[in-house]
């Protein structure tokens, strides 16, 4: 297992900002009504990138979400919010196990590649303007990645176990239309070379409430991951794009 927890001076100089900024110099009494979401959530991904474990050749990626949910073993996708007129706390949780095979190339005949993925995201963001809220948060990813493939020359066979985690910079913007037809876009950035090199993440989404207790969005989620260190037995790679369609169900209360 390794993990990177290096923390880079603009990061921390960008989080103090960020903190003292929104400090404010009267507590409102609207600070008190906090509203919760939860949310079950699927995603339909596709997978594109390269993986390399210790010193067995580069394996590219290319699934789509026929291919993933064919070879998926488990899964599991929560969201969890917590806001008041000012600020959110918001927690993402990613799990997922499968199993892919890999497409021949010019060293590599054929073969498969295992991977268990946890991703956890922990971040909180304030209100700057009754459109936009601005945070920072910190992913934590852990990786299993086990390669068994056929090269022209003979079998061979690998395994990576990497835990890292990312700073990560985000903005969001949100509203309701007649309280019903809900809008939400976010983005973020992270890695710096604490964790991985860099990260970045789109999401969008377009729902309806239907109650003041359920809630149901659709959108489109891409996540990219650019992780590289060690060197030879100990080199990983993991240079992936996952992106797709996201359904979520929420509960609010």
């Amino acid at each position: 297992m390794d993990i990177k927890c290096k923390t880079p001076s603009l990061t921390i100089v960008l989080m103090v900002l960020l903190i003292s900024t929104g400090i404010p110099q009267e507590q409102e009494k609207s600070n008190a009504n906090w509203h919760y979401l939860a949310e079950i959530y699927l995603m339909f991904p596709n997978m594109s990138g390269t993986i390399q474990v210790a010193d067995l050749p580069a394996v590219e990626v290319d699934a789509d979400p026929g291919d993933i949910f064919g070879q998926i073993k488990m899964g599991a996708m929560f969201y969890f919010e917590a806001t008041n007129d000012n600020w959110a706390i918001t927690s993402d949780l990613i799990y997922m196990k499968l199993g892919q095979d890999i497409s021949p190339g010019r060293l590599i005949t054929g073969g498969e590649v295992t991977m268990k993925q946890t991703a956890w995201e922990l971040a909180g963001l304030k209100r700057i303007a009754p459109w936009l809220d601005g945070g920072i948060g910190g992913r934590l990813v852990s990786l299993y990645t086990g390669l068994d493939i056929e090269t022209i020359n003979d079998p061979r066979s690998g395994s990576a176990n990497k835990t890292w985690i990312d700073p990560i910079l985000i903005i969001r913007s949100q509203g309701a239309i007649k309280e019903k037809w809900l809008l939400q876009f976010r983005g973020d950035i992270g890695g710096f070379g604490v964790g991985s090199d860099f990260s970045w993440q789109i999401q969008a989404y377009a729902g309806y409430r239907f109650s003041k207790l359920f809630q149901a969005t659709i959108g489109y989620r891409y996540i990219g991951i650019d992780y590289d260190s060690g060197e030879d037995r100990e080199r990983f790679v993991y240079d992936i794009d996952t992106y797709g369609l996201v359904i979520r169900l929420g509960l609010n209360f």
